[in-house]
């Protein structure tokens, strides 16, 4: 487990690292949006599929020692859409709550909460089966 868990962050930091690179080169192609206008948000989308269809297939021949399957497949969706969700709705409602706290801290806090919750799903639904 500690193994998968650094090869996570391994795979996740340098997931943030492109995903942050398609969602730059998005807004570029959009026209340069502001935050909070449709088109951002577009970007940011873009940024994150774009991401994650190689996050997956690294997560399961690198972080778990597994093959790609539909059991896995679906199992990383649904962390990857609770992360989304974390992002875009704890993330907010922890700058309104917490005013006078810095911003970059409170985005350190919910990527590591939300870095922790992918981890332990996927966990779940990565296991090697074992064979007899």
């Amino acid at each position: 487990m500690k193994r998968s868990a650094a090869r996570f962050t391994i795979v996740g930091t340098t997931g943030a690292i492109v995903q942050t690179w398609f969602f730059m080169a998005a807004l570029l192609f959009l026209g340069n949006p502001e935050k909070g206008e449709p088109l951002y948000y577009i970007a940011f989308g873009i940024g994150y599929v774009l991401e994650m269809i190689p996050n997956y297939f690294i997560s399961n021949w690198y972080t778990f020692g597994t093959r790609p399957n539909w059991k896995n497949a679906g199992g990383f969706l649904m962390a990857r859409a609770i992360n989304i969700v974390i992002q875009f709705v704890l993330l907010p409602l922890m700058i309104a709550l917490l005013p006078s706290w810095r911003d970059h801290i409170i985005s350190l806090l919910v990527i590591t909460i939300g870095g922790i919750i992918n981890y332990l799903i996927c966990l779940v639904f990565f296991k090697k089966k074992k064979s007899n």
